[in-house]
């Protein structure tokens, strides 16, 4: 809960907060930031989660030792004096849409070591491991700004199946907040969210049992029956609109798209995430996370695959980062169950779906309102180890983002000729990230949220706005 204007203390205790919670009103949201024009209206997040070789894809050292330099040589983009390396041939002609972060990093002890602590980080934006549990970022975003759609949710994880989406935290805030999660394979020729629609009862039953359930005399423990009203019909307007809205099924329904559209993003199931990504924002959704890996058993123009040796292909490339095939290896460990770097279901699928989805949101004019960031928890050692892989670092990596004012074209950060230490001034953290975030929607971080015992807390409090960004 958010304070009133002019009030240094929250108006309500602990029992106010909880009932007022299931009620999820926008009302109860302080408004955007006044001082500034909000740049976006939406946001896009991509997690590539496990860790992206920043060597080995925005950030090319051809000076490197040759023992541990990158085999893929660098490339020019369309923006003069910027190089990808060659693996990114497709993303490398949208360069100019977009600005690149050479030198993000993550200071905290601890936190590089930990998959599941450095996911927590990217969804909230807060250092995990503090006195209170921090919500998501999404989950902020829509208690405070809500969302243009009123028949979607206003934060959508897609597809949310990955053992890293159970870091995804609504903290104190009322339930109503939590991320929705997707689910599936959406590569199957036959997907859908799970349990959008009726389950076979027909419109006019599905009428005639709300009308019902509307006269009911339910309530929620430890509020008022006035409370209990007005809490019970809001979620029951929002579950029937959703569940009856046929725009609530087009906005999931990638099968609707031209075959062209699908065929640009790539048949598999990192393409038609990031193209899921595309549709929610356009339908209107506040807050989108696309948190993909192709899965082990899948589909790809239509037809079933399978990646033998593929059991979890994140990016987490501690063992053979450069096999052709499984990352298996003898000896390994730690990095097995994913594929080399430059395979198919690996970076291959990611040029072809992050160029397909800069290209379709610039063209559909989307870039103008949506915050696009393509994001992961930290980068890989600038050596090999003795795994023919490379283990996990926090000082240097990198991160991209376009539209909602960014300057395309824009290269931010330095690294050493290793790609493994920032030699620029410049140098940020994922506090920073999501500071920048929250100012480009124009959320008043300095607006204290309350949690139910009426501590005041504050979001990206040790966040600032990246300077380059936000012009």
């Amino acid at each position: 809960m958010v304070l009133s204007p002019g009030r240094s203390r929250p108006a309500h205790g602990r029992r106010h907060f909880l009932a007022l919670g299931a009620v999820g009103l926008s009302a109860l949201a302080s408004p955007v930031s006044a001082r500034t024009r909000p740049a976006a209206k939406n946001v896009l997040v991509i997690f590539e989660q496990g860790g992206v070789s920043q060597i080995d894809s925005f950030d090319p050292k051809p000076a490197a030792a040759a023992e541990h330099k990158s085999p893929f040589a660098p490339i020019d983009t369309n923006v003069p004096g910027i190089q990808f390396t060659e693996l990114l041939k497709q993303t490398s002609q949208h360069a100019d849409k977009l600005t690149l972060l050479r030198c993000m990093t993550q200071p905290t002890p601890g936190i590089g070591n930990s998959h599941p602590k450095g996911s927590q980080y990217i969804f909230s934006g807060e250092t995990p491991g503090g006195p209170v549990t921090m919500p998501d970022m999404s989950s902020v975003v829509a208690m405070r700004l809500g969302s243009a759609a009123t028949h979607l949710p206003s934060n959508i994880l897609v597809p949310g199946t990955s053992e890293q989406a159970k870091e995804t935290r609504i903290g104190f805030l009322p339930p109503a907040y939590q991320v929705f999660k997707t689910g599936g394979n959406l590569a199957n020729p036959g997907w859908s969210v799970p349990n959008l629609g009726l389950l076979g009862i027909d419109d006019r039953r599905f009428q005639n049992r709300r009308d019902l359930l509307s006269l009911l005399d339910v309530g929620i423990p430890g509020s008022s029956r006035a409370q209990d009203a007005v809490a019970m019909k809001s979620l029951m307007r929002r579950a029937s609109d959703m569940l009856t809205n046929p725009e609530t099924r087009k906005a999931f329904h990638i099968q609707g798209e031209s075959e062209a559209v699908r065929n640009r993003y790539g048949t598999g199931h990192r393409g038609q995430c990031y193209l899921l990504g595309r549709k929610l924002i356009e339908a209107g959704v506040r807050f989108v996370t696309v948190d993909v890996r192709e899965p082990q058993s899948s589909f790809r123009d239509g037809k079933a695959v399978r990646y033998n040796g593929g059991s979890n292909m994140n990016w987490d490339h501690h063992d053979a980062i450069y096999s052709d095939s499984h990352t298996n290896i003898k000896g390994g460990g730690a990095g097995a169950g994913r594929f080399g770097f430059h395979t198919w279901p690996m970076m291959g699928s990611t040029d072809q779906a992050l160029s397909a989805l800069i290209e379709d949101m610039h063209q559909r004019g989307l870039l103008e309102e949506t915050l696009l960031c393509f994001v992961t928890e930290f980068g890989r050692t600038p050596k090999i180890n003795n795994r023919q892989g490379r283990d996990h670092w926090t000082h240097a990596f990198s991160f991209l983002f376009a539209g909602a004012g960014v300057q395309g074209g824009q290269l931010v950060g330095s690294t050493d000729k290793d790609g493994g230490y920032i030699t620029s001034s410049q140098a940020y953290t994922i506090d920073d990230f999501a500071a920048t975030v929250y100012a480009k929607l124009g959320l008043d971080r300095h607006t204290a949220f309350y949690t139910p015992d009426d501590r005041p807390i504050y979001v990206a409090k040790d966040g600032t706005p990246i300077p380059e960004l936000m012009s």
